[in-house]
């Protein structure tokens, strides 16, 4: 065996401890609160509101208000982010003003979720004019998935070849029917994977709902988008923290944690499916 071959194996065995390594304290900890989690959960911690100061109860309010929050998210992020992936990638030309549009939204995507937070509130609680509610707080958390979005979007765009358009184009298609029928079906699966990563990761956020509208306790459902909300990550962290009973309340939050877990992976999963599915009816 030669060096090149010695080296080569050397590399993959490397690139498989640090996998190990990985996946091995991911395991761990899932264990951990699963452990101390698992006890906890039952119908009724599903089913019914938080009761004697959080310490007795559910966290029915706090799944609802992170599903309503995640669903305005998406209402927000979803056809706004795809549209402007269509745009750049299939309409605007390549030059110096679209590279500065595509850098921006790459260095928006790194930006801390703390800073999305302070500009919710600027926007729109005290420019806008909107309370502290629902609204509020799914219109920040759209910003914050919207970067996410477009370039997930674009990137599923460009792995579509560009003999598809050139064919619809010579057969006398305009230029939006090219895109509908050849570019739109088989790019949408790569859409809509990364855009449902974006919602999931959206949905386990504390810090931009910290100011816009998440509340601490609130024993009942929101009748309007223009009250407040419990969430499942704030609820954690509040339990895990700032409660005056932490060590009594201890098996909820690796309760609410686990929930909240099963939660994003659902969605993770949820993503992997559809997928695997477009992909293989398109193939079909």
């Amino acid at each position: 065996m030669n060096r090149k071959k010695i080296t080569e194996q050397l590399g993959f065995w490397v690139l498989r401890l640090c996998m190990g390594v990985v996946g091995l304290i991911l395991l761990l900890v899932l264990f951990d609160i699963a452990e101390k989690g698992i006890g906890t959960i039952s119908w009724q911690f599903l089913t019914q509101p938080p009761k004697n100061g959080m310490t007795e109860g559910g966290i029915f309010p706090a799944i609802f208000g992170t599903f309503l929050v995640t669903v305005l998210t998406a209402v927000l992020a979803v056809p706004l982010g795809m549209g402007c992936a269509v745009y750049l990638n299939e309409y605007a030309g390549d030059n110096m003003f679209t590279r500065l549009i595509r850098m921006s939204i790459r260095n928006l995507s790194g930006v801390p979720s703390i800073v999305y937070g302070l500009f919710g509130v600027v926007l729109f609680i005290q420019m806008m004019r909107i309370n502290t509610c629902v609204l509020a707080s799914g219109l920040t958390l759209g910003l914050m998935t919207l970067p996410w979005t477009i370039t997930a979007s674009e990137e599923a765009l460009k792995n579509v070849p560009q003999s598809y358009r050139d064919g619809a184009l010579a057969l006398g298609a305009t230029r939006w029917q090219a895109i509908r029928t050849n570019v739109l079906p088989y790019s949408i699966s790569g859409m809509l994977t990364g855009t449902i990563l974006g919602l999931a990761r959206a949905a386990g956020e504390t810090a931009p709902i910290l100011f816009t509208g998440v509340a601490f306790f609130l024993p009942f459902l929101p009748s309007s988008l223009s009250e407040q909300f419990m969430a499942l990550p704030y609820h954690l962290y509040i339990m895990a923290t700032q409660h005056h009973e932490i060590e009594t309340v201890r098996p909820i939050a690796y309760a609410t944690a686990l929930v909240l877990i099963a939660l994003i992976c659902s969605m993770n999963m949820f993503a992997v499916i559809l997928r695997y599915k477009l992909r293989k009816q398109k193939k079909g």
